[in-house]
């Protein structure tokens, strides 16, 4: 449970792909990865107007709309407006989602922008409220982040129109630097603590122990790298072919893995848990079979013997 009482499950779903992420689906499967998802107990629900145009915030607030509001957290993202494209009819999204761009994306860190940008994602959810407003990826924009976004978030934290607020980003340096300088109340990590790589440990993990600012731990198969039980050599890693070593190093933990008989991706999933400042672990499906292998994942038993050898092999850092 985060400081403001908002309490998620702690395993969330993530909506990039209702989006249309890679490759087009219909509103009845979007609906359908939903349902698996509230009929399996998740209910917490991540999205953002980045994902597909908006598309995935309207698939996720129709599902969800005839939910009890009280019975899930939602969350969604700000920095991204969507703005009139004035592309030509036809025209497609240029940023892998299979959408007409009869809008685009405008950067807007101002606490307008940030303001707009609430109040559009409520008219497109069609919920009341948004519980976890994350400021999304300002990597170039510290300066307008720190002097005006968060700030912004915070104001409508105390308006009680979000009820809790943080950043989402790929990173851990500078989340770790709003978590120091902000009231804020949760981040949400992208593949920076993961069975993979554990850089969050140096600075982030520990103020956010310390602050009680809970860690949402996202992208835990590293974009998927650790999502089979073998890495194919033409795995993706940080959105982009992985490199060797980090291939050569996800197979020795793989082999770990089939010696104590579990698998990679189940692995995976539990890791980011262990930590006391991980609050939920959100991994993105697009089907309900996904949905259901993930749950699958999440339940296998993983022996406190497994965790101790990665860190006595070195593949692992000690929590």
């Amino acid at each position: 449970m985060l400081r403001t009482t908002v309490s998620l499950t702690e395993l969330g779903m993530g909506a990039a792909q209702l989006g249309n992420l890679g490759r087009a689906i219909t509103d009845e499967e979007a609906a359908a990865t939903i349902d698996a998802a509230w009929d399996a107990g998740i209910r917490y629900f991540d999205t953002a107007p980045h994902y597909g145009l908006g598309l995935s915030e309207r698939r996720l607030g129709h599902a969800l709309s005839t939910r009890p509001r009280d019975e899930f957290v939602l969350s969604t993202k700000v920095g991204r407006l969507l703005v009139p494209s004035g592309n030509p009819e036809g025209a497609m999204d240029d940023q892998n989602f299979v959408v007409p761009a009869t809008v685009r994306r405008q950067w807007d860190f101002r606490r307008d922008g940030i303001r707009r940008s609430v109040f559009e994602s409520l008219d497109r959810l069609g919920l009341d409220r948004i519980d976890i407003a994350y400021l999304h990826d300002p990597d170039e924009h510290g300066e307008a982040a720190h002097a005006e976004a968060i700030p912004a978030l915070i104001e409508l934290r105390d308006e009680g129109v979000v009820r809790a607020v943080g950043a989402g980003m790929n990173q851990s340096a500078m989340p770790a630097e709003f978590v120091r300088r902000h009231d804020i109340d949760v981040i949400m990590l992208a593949g920076r603590y993961t069975l993979l790589e554990q850089g969050a440990l140096d600075e982030l993990l520990p103020l956010a122990e310390e602050r009680g600012v809970g860690i949402v731990a996202a992208a835990v198969y590293n974009s998927g790298l650790l999502a089979t039980a073998r890495p194919a050599a033409n795995s993706s890693y940080d959105y982009a072919q992985a490199p060797s070593e980090a291939i050569a190093r996800a197979n020795r933990l793989a082999d770990v893995c089939e010696e104590f008989g579990i698998t990679l991706p189940e692995a995976a999933i539990a890791f980011p848990h262990r930590h006391p400042a991980v609050v939920s672990v959100v991994v993105g499906t697009r089907t309900a079979e996904q949905v259901a292998e993930t749950v699958r994942r999440y339940t296998a038993r993983i022996p406190e013997e497994f965790w101790t050898a990665l860190v006595e092999r070195g593949l692992v850092r000690s929590v």
